[in-house]
């Protein structure tokens, strides 16, 4: 009998199964600081502007100086690649970051997670301009706010609220904090999560006091579709900025993290919220390219080749084992008959 040749198939199946991680695969840019002490080598990630300063004490970065018109910002250093892989397709990114703001009786804007495409001038401050960001038609950027000043041109709702910004401050959508019991100006140190779903093109911002788990439900989102905001354009830089105008409002970040990470599109990004699902906008309509249909092509291969070898080995082990305990036929019995006859009349002879 001839032997099953089972290790050509998982050795062609494990060659598909790298092609295919290959195709998808994507440098991922990431890091994470759970506190920003001496010996944590953040300033060889992380670039600090303006008044933005390392704090010993509390192991924090100062993003703000206790004075009059103080800004600072903290930027990964390296350009993000929102789009990657064979063939090429928006990431999904998720940053968590814990911080605080001081109460005075001036407010100041309080904090914001920033997005900059390419050749945004990161290093530059706006006395006029919230979060002291630069802005004008040719700078385009996209930002959750975490707002402790009520500013009337831009149609802020009161002071403590987030929202989600595109190139204006003039919120996309926005949220008041006051409704969930939370308090930006507190002085307590709160902690938020930002993710940005590539499938759905969502962006979801979560809030809570720093020690609780992450809430199940997002506080604010919205669908914000980056390559038509950069088309094509590949890299892009992440940060945090404040500034406390005519206050000396202090802003503080205790920790910070940030991931990319990319999925096919049968896959739903992580984490999971059932809601971006459920809750599509109506006028969403998903179009299907067709490098979709290969990469679905090219996992239905890689199921049916090992779904065949698996297969393939079953069926012949369960043949091996049946055929040893293969019943005699009858014409293998008449034969053995015969042979047993001629036996006994050669010992009588």
């Amino acid at each position: 009998m001839a032997t099953f040749p089972s290790s050509r198939y998982f050795t062609v199946l494990f060659l598909f199964t790298l092609s295919f991680k290959s195709l998808i695969a994507v440098a991922d840019s990431s890091f994470s600081f759970k506190n920003f002490g001496w010996n944590t080598s953040f300033e060889s990630v992380l670039a600090l502007y303006g008044d933005a300063k390392a704090v010993s004490d509390n192991w924090s970065l100062q993003l703000t100086a206790p004075s009059v018109s103080s800004a600072g910002r903290v930027i990964y250093k390296n350009p993000v690649k929102f789009y990657g892989g064979i063939p090429k397709k928006l990431v999904s990114f998720s940053t968590y970051f814990s911080f605080s703001i001081s109460s005075q009786s001036e407010n100041g804007d309080g904090l914001a997670f920033v997005v900059f495409s390419d050749g945004y001038p990161v290093d530059l401050f706006e006395d006029n301009g919230s979060f002291g960001l630069p802005n004008g038609d040719n700078l385009k950027f996209l930002s959750v706010e975490f707002d402790t000043s009520m500013d009337e041109k831009y149609g802020d709702m009161n002071e403590n609220h987030i929202g989600i910004d595109l190139s204006s401050f003039v919120s996309l959508k926005a949220t008041n904090l006051s409704s969930f019991n939370l308090g930006l100006q507190s002085g307590n140190r709160l902690q938020a999560w930002i993710d940005y779903q590539s499938n759905s093109r969502r962006l979801e911002v979560r809030l809570s006091e720093y020690g609780e788990t992450r809430p199940v439900d997002p506080l604010l989102f919205h669908r914000i579709d980056l390559p038509k905001i950069w088309p094509g354009n590949e890299g892009f830089f992440v940060g945090l900025t404040s500034s406390n105008r005519n206050s000396s409002q202090l802003c503080n970040l205790y920790s910070w993290s940030f991931k990319t990470r990319q999925s096919p599109d049968w896959m739903h990004s992580e984490p999971m919220d059932p809601k971006v699902y459920t809750e599509r906008e109506e006028s969403e309509i998903k179009i299907h390219k067709n490098s979709d249909c290969v990469m679905r092509i090219l996992s239905a291969l890689i199921l049916g080749i090992g779904l065949g070898a698996l297969g393939s080995f079953i069926g012949m082990f369960m043949w091996t084992i049946f055929s040893k305990r293969r019943p005699i036929a009858p014409e293998d019995y008449a034969m053995k008959h015969v042979v047993l006859e001629k036996s006994s009349t050669n010992v009588k002879q």
